[in-house]
């Protein structure tokens, strides 16, 4: 008959594998939720080729667009859509432009969106400026906006 001391006591080497696998798992998924808001500045973004209104099936802003890419099941979208028609409201010459990423999926490939919502910020010749994975923040959508509008 086995121990029943040894039966309570459980393996603590085997607790600690696993509470330092919770750890890295959690402040991984901490890391790439946060990494993926920010938005990607410069022309690292726009190696992307230049965006017109027929692309996208709408017109450009004729300042800056910001160009979101979503899906009807896509819960983060329903935000980003809020923020980017409210910015766009409020800056002059601002455009907002939403892509269904489901039926345009040549777009979606040649700009290799990855993920929804994906948003890009457009000068006002349709080059893209910045680029952000995931929702964006407010300042960083403005931040974006002020860099598209001075080139």
């Amino acid at each position: 008959m086995p121990d029943p001391a040894r039966l309570v006591v459980p393996d603590m080497a085997g607790l600690l594998w696993i509470a330092a696998a919770l750890l890295v798992a959690c402040a991984t998924g901490w890391w790439l939720r946060r990494s993926g808001r920010r938005l990607t500045v410069g022309r690292d973004a726009g190696a992307a080729p230049r965006l017109a209104a027929a692309d996208l099936g709408s017109p450009l802003g004729s300042r800056a667009t910001l160009v979101h890419f979503s899906t009807a099941f896509c819960a983060p979208c329903r935000g980003t859509r809020l923020l980017l028609a409210d910015v766009a409201a409020r800056l002059d010459g601002v455009g907002h432009v939403e892509v269904d990423a489901t039926s345009a999926s040549a777009l979606v490939r040649s700009l290799d969106v990855r993920r929804v919502p994906t948003v890009l910020v457009l000068d006002r010749a349709g080059n893209v400026e910045s680029r952000a994975s995931g929702q964006p923040r407010r300042s960083d959508v403005l931040a974006a906006l002020d860099l598209a509008v001075s080139t």
